[in-house]
């Protein structure tokens, strides 16, 4: 028998590439289990993932909200209720008791496009965060919010037709899936000198480099906070994005999970586009997508999420009902986290003080860390890095010596890729190379996490590695 090899797979998947969990984060494991040896000859002591968000990973360590595990574990175990009367919050105890009415066993299928219920609290969530009416049929619970983006790239994607216009820098995640559906990526470059922001033009030269390759623009997708930027848009630049979108017969896929991630809220608002395409009376198309894994949650394993629908034909949303009843279900213990999400306790309520202290402390620690971090990168020689007044990442820009470019293209690798690789190697710190997020051609960056505790230590590493990279090099 022929043994099964990668040239009888998919060749589309064969152009998948994630940066996030690539080359870096595989060595990152290796050394993190050599550190579990009783020898060795490692100059660190642990590794830190700085490569992803992912706020409760062992080493980053940001701990739960309470209310959020408690309504969980009782969901996870009805008869907990019995031990608990009396030591927990009733606030609790009542969410899990309606939910369990409505839910039954979580172990049970749900309705493919989420809990019915919890599907009413999302569409309640974002009519009070908007001020415009929100319909629970236009609400896809997901696994998480890339589950959503996988599904609408899939059915917006005619293979090798297909073009979504996708910034640069951006999240992997939208390359690797055009990859992985057979669409064709029309970047579009944010400002750097102006804070990553938007422009119109970059947008409008995508459109017509498409036009001119024979490519159908289809969607336009707009990460807002921005990842790995931080950047966050103002309110006239997405009115003027949804009249680009209406012009051109655009869909906007708006990825809003940093909603919550703003450390300069009274400078730097978040606007949902739902809101400025109701203000605006648009007719655009558009998809709005959500997630339990950031803001102040940070509940990455549990895989909850959600899209919602705006001006969505009821044909279409029905196709959409079709596709998402393929995998059946999103996981339960998602949607529960998905309701705690969009239904946290309120002022009055029993566990609303502790989760006040709660989130303002996480949200007090990302801001101070955010702005600690730039500082001090922005001090370095060969580095300047925008001030994130969004998200969970800075981005810093690295001006590399001539031999170390040399050098890296002698490797077979990216001049940032070769800068990361080091600085893992002698510090344990894991951070993704620019080059797996876009960026202009010779422009070397990277992206780090602010989840990082021990943030003295952690920059003082960092200071340390580039200096002495750059002395390695000649340029000091």
């Amino acid at each position: 028998m022929r043994p099964l090899t990668a040239d009888d797979l998919n060749p589309a998947i064969l152009k998948v590439q994630y940066a996030v969990r690539g080359e870096l984060a595989i060595r990152a494991e290796e050394l993190r289990e050599k550190l579990q040896a009783d020898k060795h000859d490692l100059p660190f002591k642990k590794v830190i993932s700085s490569n992803i968000g992912n706020p409760q990973q062992k080493g980053l360590d940001q701990p739960y909200l309470t209310f959020t595990r408690q309504v969980a574990a009782l969901m996870e175990y009805p008869p907990l209720a019995e031990h608990v009367k009396g030591k927990w919050p009733q606030d609790v105890l009542d969410r899990a008791k309606e939910l369990q009415e409505e839910i039954g066993s979580i172990g049970a299928y749900s309705h493919s496009k989420g809990v019915p219920l919890i599907r009413k609290h999302v569409a309640k969530f974002i009519e009070e965060r908007d001020g415009y009416p929100s319909d629970p049929e236009d609400i896809f619970l997901t696994a998480g919010a890339s589950a959503g983006v996988s599904l609408l790239l899939n059915v917006l994607i005619t293979p090798n037709v297909t073009g979504i216009l996708i910034p640069i820098p951006q999240y992997p995640l939208y390359t690797a899936t055009l990859a992985q559906y057979s669409g064709v990526a029309l970047p579009y470059h944010l400002s750097e000198p102006d804070g990553w922001s938007t422009s119109l033009h970059e947008i409008e030269a995508a459109l017509a480099k498409a036009e001119k390759d024979g490519v159908k623009p289809r969607a336009l997708v707009v990460i807002n906070p921005g990842n790995p930027t931080g950047a966050i848009l103002d309110k006239s630049t997405m009115k003027e994005l949804v009249q680009l979108c209406e012009k051109h017969s655009l869909v906007l896929l708006a990825d809003e999970v940093y909603q919550a991630n703003l450390h300069r809220p009274h400078t730097h608002p978040f606007h949902s586009f739902k809101q400025v395409v109701r203000e605006l009376g648009s007719p655009i198309p558009l998809f709005s997508f959500h997630s339990i894994s950031k803001g102040v949650k940070g509940e990455c394993g549990r895989r909850g999420g959600y899209f919602e629908c705006t001006n969505i034909a009821e044909d279409v949303r029905a196709l959409l009902y079709k596709m998402a009843s393929v995998t059946l279900c999103p996981p339960l213990s998602g949607q529960i986290g998905v309701d705690s999400l969009v239904r946290p306790p309120r002022p009055n309520d029993p566990s609303y003080a502790l989760w006040r202290k709660e989130t303002d402390t996480i949200h007090d620690a990302l801001r101070q860390r955010t702005q600690l971090m730039a500082q001090r990168l922005n001090s370095l020689p060969g580095v300047s890095c925008v001030d994130s007044p969004g998200a969970l990442y800075l981005y810093p820009k690295l001006e590399l010596p001539d031999k170390a470019v040399e050098e890296a293209r002698r490797q077979g690798k990216s001049p940032d890729t070769l800068y990361a690789l080091q600085l893992l190697e002698e510090t344990g710190i894991c951070v993704v190379p620019g080059s797996g997020f876009g960026q202009k051609d010779g422009e070397h960056h990277y992206r780090l996490t602010c989840l990082c505790p021990g943030v003295e230590e952690y920059v003082s590493a960092l200071e340390n590695f580039h200096k002495g990279f750059l002395a390695k090099y000649g340029a000091l």
